[in-house]
């Protein structure tokens, strides 16, 4: 421990440039601060800075262990917070970002049944539509619907979920049902503009994959603008199935090619990349696993 604790110190030196910063810092004496790193170069047979009266700076050496440093503290710092987490209640400030639609019609009694389970956790629910920055943002967590991509996030799915191309039957029985993906360039399209490629529609099937650019009365960044104006009749859409399985069990709207496979997506949690998550980010994110699991209407 004492090695430890003189690797933080040289740490907190090399980082503040100074030994008064870094000892103001720790909470100890500029002479306690100096002893420790000097006990290190004792140890080491080995110079880490290079001192004057105006300044220090690191050595060729001290710049390759103060990064060896940096990650044994890190590490060391990382299995602390583990144990911790482990034995520990879960509390405080829990920020999440959802989309508006599945926020509003799905994440609720899920969110309210964690927070039963968690009387200590206060979660702080932003709902929209945008692509927000986990990280840069400050979330804890976001629930995204979408395609799985390569990114620095973790991604665990909470639920199950696929698009389908649906319409009510009068605006079907007006225009005609399009046989192939093709015949969607001559109807009226609503189209989700959230993304840049809304109006580009993908199918597979079994001469591959085919896309088709679509337009029609009606673009919106929201899933349930578009869900209604379907079911007035004025278009095609292409929506998730936890926004439009009631409508499709109800016959006010209607599946389109179901011959044809749309792009694969999923309901997932994603949190930033760390070894040890915080017990709040894991609990939360093991309850929508399991409120959502056997979610059958999706």
């Amino acid at each position: 421990m004492d090695q430890l604790t003189s690797m933080r110190v040289f740490v907190h030196v090399a980082e503040l440039n100074g030994f008064t910063a870094a000892s103001d810092k720790l909470g100890i004496s500029r002479a306690a601060a100096s002893k420790h790193v000097l006990k290190l170069e004792n140890h080491l047979g080995a110079r880490l800075l290079h001192r004057t009266t105006r300044r220090i700076s690191l050595s060729e050496i001290g710049k390759i262990y103060y990064e060896r440093c940096k990650a044994i503290l890190a590490d060391v710092d990382e299995a602390d917070s583990c144990a911790r987490s482990t034995s520990t209640e879960p509390r405080g400030r829990l920020r999440v970002n959802a989309p508006m639609s599945f926020g509003i019609t799905h994440l609720g009694p899920a969110v309210a049944a964690y927070c039963r389970d968690h009387p200590h956790v206060q979660v702080a629910l932003e709902l929209n539509d945008r692509m927000v920055d986990v990280v840069g943002e400050g979330f804890d967590v976001s629930i995204r619907i979408t395609e799985l991509q390569e990114s620095s996030l973790i991604a665990r799915q909470i639920a199950p979920c696929r698009l389908v191309l649906c319409a009510a039957p009068d605006y079907l029985d007006r225009r005609g049902r399009p046989s192939v993906p093709q015949d969607l360039a001559i109807h009226e399209c609503l189209v989700y503009d959230n993304l840049p490629t809304g109006d580009l529609w993908t199918f597979y099937g079994a001469d591959g994959r085919e896309t088709v650019r679509v337009n029609g009365p009606v673009c919106a960044n929201n899933g349930d603008l578009l869900r209604a104006a379907a079911s007035e009749g004025l278009g095609i859409a292409c929506l998730p199935t936890f926004m439009v399985c009631d409508d499709l069990r109800d016959g006010r709207l209607e599946v389109m090619l179901p011959e044809y496979a749309l792009p694969k997506i999923g309901i997932y949690a994603l949190f930033p990349s760390r070894r040890y998550l915080s017990v709040k980010v894991r609990t939360f994110v093991d309850s929508l696993v399991g409120y959502f699991g056997n979610e059958s209407d999706w």
